[in-house]
């Protein structure tokens, strides 16, 4: 028992999660199939995986980071509810350290790959390793679904995202808030279709992306 509750004290706690949960949920609920299995790219905390797992039941959520505080966040996050016979523990995923070694099960029956809040506050390479491993794991029309801020036609879409872009670029010159435009031509060359552009709270995007048919 003491196992537990100290595994339970490696939960962290991101503010942003609670605010932006329902709405990512929302747009999950109508671009995931009803089953499969879904890979999540910088999990962050888990809050985020172990909400998803409960309101979809039948998919399999794979977790994935490489921070290691992340990594025991996330573990702690699933055994505090209790989900240890549903999602597997957390993988260990370096976005550039391609190809992403998962597991066959995995890679078997993926329906989709996920990734909220991340290449605003890592390097671009990042952004493009990304996509294009997604590209090449995704069959049919699984999607890839990203979510966060975005410039619109080399505009920031409003005076929050821009303050929040300079922030970023004052901790590390190589983030930001990325053009929409840019992350979409990366998709097309690396053979997906931005299918929808859905506007989120707090000034926020979800993109849709799906395989381009041959």
């Amino acid at each position: 028992m003491n196992e537990r509750v100290d595994a339970y004290q490696d939960r962290l706690h991101f503010a942003a999660t609670e605010r932006n949960r329902d709405a990512i949920a929302a747009v999950l609920s109508k671009a995931l199939p009803s089953d499969g299995r879904v890979l999540e790219l910088a999990s962050g905390s888990g809050e985020h995986a172990v909400a998803f797992q409960k309101l979809f039941p039948k998919l399999i959520w794979h977790t994935s980071d490489i921070d290691p505080m992340h990594l025991r966040s996330i573990n702690a996050w699933i055994h505090f509810e209790q989900l240890e016979q549903t999602m597997p523990p957390p993988l260990k995923i370096d976005v550039n350290a391609r190809p992403w070694q998962l597991p066959d099960g995995l890679t078997d029956h993926l329906c989709g790959v996920i990734c909220i809040n991340m290449i605003h506050i890592s390097p671009w390479n990042c952004c493009e390793s990304l996509v294009q491993e997604a590209a090449q794991l995704l069959g049919n029309s699984a999607p890839l679904i990203l979510y966060g801020p975005y410039k619109r036609n080399g505009l920031h879409t409003s005076e929050s995202n821009a303050r929040f872009d300079d922030y970023l670029r004052t901790q590390d010159p190589s983030w930001g808030v990325r053009e929409l435009e840019d992350v979409e031509r990366l998709g097309v060359n690396s053979g997906l279709l931005l299918n929808e552009v859905i506007e989120m709270p707090a000034n926020n995007l979800s993109l849709i992306f799906t395989p381009r048919q041959s």
